[in-house]
């Protein structure tokens, strides 16, 4: 079983993944830690950002199953990801070594920005996770804050705008929602209330492929 969560920064989809991975038994990949970690091994090793095969390089020696969320969340390190995220050969290997851990058995949650369009197009359930720019900066603020790290919520909001409007129309594969995701709007819900809706989309979408 292969679900595919998708939607834009702070909407919780990151949450929502690592939750249902558990309750289902299944391999969760946060996809943008991918672009994340080749981000932050260009910026340890001084490489140039714009190099593509330089990019590559470093992508084909990733490992998917031990990536570190907390070394890899810095802001400058989240900046050069969706910076790079625009090189199409970047992308292309990224997309193959995510779609060959889905593959595994017995599946896996993967969650980014195009994992129902272009990385699991065929997914047993695919849900677009949105909620407004401000439930998301709030969201982004406070988390930052809960770990002791100084947030202005304007600066914020700016920039998830700012990256929305940059995932949304680069020219390969754009945040959008697939043709057959089920959209959640986390905005005026908390994460227990988000779960159980994720957790009826996926046994509607598992019982209706098996039927």
């Amino acid at each position: 079983m292969i679900i595919a969560l998708d939607g834009p920064a702070a909407s919780g989809k990151g949450t929502l993944a690592r939750q249902l991975a558990a309750h289902f038994g299944l391999r969760h990949l946060d996809t943008g830690l991918t672009y994340r970690a080749v981000a932050a091994a260009l910026l340890a090793r001084g490489l140039p950002l714009g190099d593509e095969n330089v990019a590559i390089s470093v992508a084909q020696n990733l490992d998917l199953g031990n990536l570190d969320r907390n070394q890899l969340s810095s802001h400058e390190i989240g900046e050069v990801a969706s910076r790079i995220a625009v090189l199409s050969g970047l992308r292309e290997e990224l997309v193959s070594l995510q779609r060959a851990f889905a593959d595994q058995e017995p599946g896996a949650v993967l969650d980014g920005r195009d994992i129902g369009t272009v990385v699991c197009p065929d997914a047993t359930a695919k849900l677009f996770i949105t909620a407004s720019p401000a439930a998301r900066a709030k969201r982004r603020t406070d988390e930052l804050n809960t770990k002791g790290i100084p947030a202005d919520f304007n600066e914020i909001l700016v920039d998830l705008e700012r990256r929305d409007e940059r995932d949304s129309t680069r020219k390969d594969s754009p945040l959008k929602p697939a043709e057959n995701a089920h959209l959640l709007d986390t905005t005026e819900m908390d994460i227990d209330s988000a779960f159980r809706a994720a957790v009826d989309i996926v046994e509607r979408a598992r019982n209706s492929a098996v039927s």
